[in-house]
């Protein structure tokens, strides 16, 4: 019996440490999704670098009252997954987002972001957020704009000389 217990707290443990060691964990309830549908998305997931698994809702009970997530146990009803991310905050949000636009069954429960609690309106927000490399071509995009301009206006003035000088 003792063994049992003891592995018991094994996946508390394993639990509390996911949600301590993650820059976002998202809960969904992936009732109503075939073999097949549940297959793509933990593939998509883990492209993604996303650990996704289902703990019994009582270890992860356990497990957020260990890390001083309590608020999330009215989420912890039914079958509920847990998507972890250890690096990128957004790609959890953005994978389960983009996932559950064509599968309606799937729904995003709740979630944890840089540790503090998160609605599902700050959810979807940060699910709309551009990965990584879309900010970066953004942020070019902003500091070409000068210069493009600054040329197309060198242009002008160059053709405008050629006209008068024709």
């Amino acid at each position: 019996m003792s063994q049992i217990i003891e592995q018991k707290k094994q996946v508390v443990s394993e639990i509390a440490d996911k949600f301590r060691n993650s820059k976002s964990a998202i809960l969904v309830d992936y009732r109503g999704l075939d073999v097949g549908e549940d297959s793509e998305l933990r593939r998509q997931l883990r492209e993604a670098g996303v650990d996704y698994k289902v703990y019994k809702n009582t270890m992860t009970r356990r497990a957020v009252e260990d890390v001083e997530l309590s608020e999330l146990q009215e989420n912890l009803v039914g079958p509920t997954a847990l998507a972890f991310s250890a690096d990128d905050a957004v790609a959890p949000a953005r994978v389960l987002k983009s996932f559950s636009k064509d599968h309606k069954e799937l729904e995003i429960k709740g979630g944890v972001i840089e540790g503090k609690i998160a609605t599902l309106e700050q959810i979807q927000e940060i699910a709309d957020l551009p990965d990584y490399e879309g900010l970066v071509s953004m942020l070019l995009s902003v500091l070409q704009a000068p210069v493009r301009n600054l040329a197309y206006a060198t242009q002008q003035v160059a053709d405008q000389k050629d006209e008068q000088g024709a």
